[in-house]
């Protein structure tokens, strides 16, 4: 991939990544001062004593060998000492420590000659700037679409707004920030630019506060005057990353836990896409709260088994109730395995529920494998989630969601369990391969840091920037090593 040309490291099964490192040569001068001549500095003095340099005395001294230079002074100590020097023994004793000695002399001379001499022959690298299509290139060109894209109005009852709206494209005036959009460039704006005052994330978590909804939690700008669970979780899940009052986001959390009972969302919570959603933006927000353990178990009762891939189980657009079984779905088997990964790291998990997100992984890995797999596993898809209206039950509720299918299956395939998984299943380069793939679909998605959908106003969105720049740091630091 492109950029992986700025770090040297080593990918999952011990392939290299190269380090692009570039020594600048000195500028040539030219001008007079090229032209002028070399002063001649004479013949040598005849009549200074020539004395031995150190620079020749220790190649002289390195040459003669440690053992040869100490037995030389040893035997020629030991024939020119008298004979009466306290009987033979200390004539020994004399000649062998000074044979020690020079030894020891030659031995420390040889070494700072072998220490001068690789100092000399590995010149310091020099860093230059990321080349073109790097991952720092790529993360300016993300925040400088944030900066382009941030809109900042006045509304009237809700006073100044600093966020984002569904789409970096979106562009006629006046363009409104949204819940959904703004949440996710707060958490873009925290992962590339934590220390950059050009948006200030405390005026982006304020504009937050400011679209919450009359009764509590918020909406996406399809879904009407309704909190929706989806939406309210990945709000506060932002909040919550940007530092909010832990009291407010715990009275928030109150006023919202009706959103997240089954029974009064049942078509909601009955979608793979919502359950995910609550899930992730929950153990974010509010680690410690009962609804979490429900529904994970929503989301691990709604798995189903899939004949074409090894009956491995997996999910659709819509959970496994028991009223036939949903069509598998890779993005939304990763969603599922990445939510589940989530939970056990925070909650913990008992063998079923590590179970059935294993197989999770065990569908996704034997995707090129199986018919129309693959390839296919990593096409975007589109679905509706569809509601009763609230204040009119005659009426449906329509909400499009699109999915980085790619984005999410790499995300997956990078869980801390994947690994091991896949050596157990189909081995360490079929999965190095498949992660490859994605990453590579990931990074071909997007153009100067921005994530294309399509050529529409909507076709920007911010929420895609997100997942795929997320995906490129996370395999960045993945593959390399120090």
């Amino acid at each position: 991939m492109p950029f992986a040309q700025a770090v040297r490291g080593r990918a999952p099964g011990g392939r290299e990544q190269q380090m692009v490192l570039r020594q600048d040569l000195p500028p040539q001068r030219s001008g007079a001062a090229d032209r002028a001549p070399v002063p001649d500095p004479g013949p040598p003095s005849v009549t200074a004593p020539r004395a031995l340099a150190p620079s020749r005395l220790l190649p002289w001294l390195a040459r003669l060998g440690v053992p040869a230079a100490a037995f030389a002074v040893f035997q020629a100590l030991l024939g020119i000492l008298p004979q009466n020097l306290a009987g033979e023994a200390a004539r020994y004793c004399v000649a062998a420590t000074a044979g020690a000695g020079v030894g020891a002399v030659v031995w420390l001379a040889a070494a700072l000659l072998r220490a001068r001499g690789a100092a000399a022959a590995v010149p310091p690298p020099v860093l230059v700037p990321s080349p073109a299509g790097s991952l720092p290139e790529l993360v300016d060109g993300t925040y400088q679409a944030l900066r382009r894209g941030l809109a900042v109005i006045e509304v009237p009852g809700r006073g100044p707004l600093t966020g984002w709206p569904h789409s970096l494209a979106e562009s006629e005036p006046p363009v409104h920030p949204t819940a959904f959009g703004t949440a996710y460039g707060l958490h873009l704006l925290l992962d590339i630019a934590p220390y950059d005052g050009r948006i200030r994330a405390g005026e982006v978590a304020e504009t937050l506060w400011r679209l919450r909804l009359p009764g509590g939690g918020w909406a996406a700008r399809s879904q009407g005057s309704g909190a929706r669970p989806e939406v309210s979780a990945i709000v506060l899940g932002a909040l919550a990353r940007a530092g909010a009052d832990p009291r407010l986001l715990e009275a928030e959390i109150r006023s919202c836990e009706v959103l997240w009972d089954p029974d009064h969302d049942a078509s909601g919570l009955a979608n793979t896409y919502v359950v995910t959603n609550v899930l992730r933006g929950l153990l974010r927000a509010a680690p410690g709260a009962t609804a979490l353990g429900g529904l994970r178990e929503v989301l691990v009762n709604g798995a189903t088994a899939d004949p074409a891939r090894d009956h491995h189980r997996c999910w659709g657009a819509a959970l496994a109730t028991g009223h036939g079984n949903p069509a598998p779905s890779a993005a939304h088997t990763a969603r599922a395995v990445v939510a589940l990964d989530r939970a056990a790291r925070v909650l913990g998990e008992d063998e079923r529920q590590r179970t059935v997100r294993e197989e999770g992984l065990r569908w996704l890995l034997a995707g090129p494998s199986a018919p129309g797999g693959g390839a296919a596993d990593l096409q975007n898809c589109q679905e509706e989630v569809r509601r009763p209206v609230q204040e009119d039950p005659l009426h449906q509720e329509l909400l499009s969601v699109r999915h980085f299918a790619a984005a999410w299956v790499a995300r997956a395939l990078m869980t801390d369990g994947a690994r091991q998984v896949a050596a157990e299943e189909v081995g360490l380069p079929v999965w190095e391969a498949q992660l490859a793939a994605a990453v590579a679909r990931v990074h071909g998605m997007q153009e100067g840091g921005v994530w294309r959908w399509d050529d529409g106003p909507m076709g920007h969105p911010v929420w895609m920037a997100y997942q795929g720049l997320s995906v490129l740091r996370r395999y960045a630091l993945m593959v390399y090593r120090p």
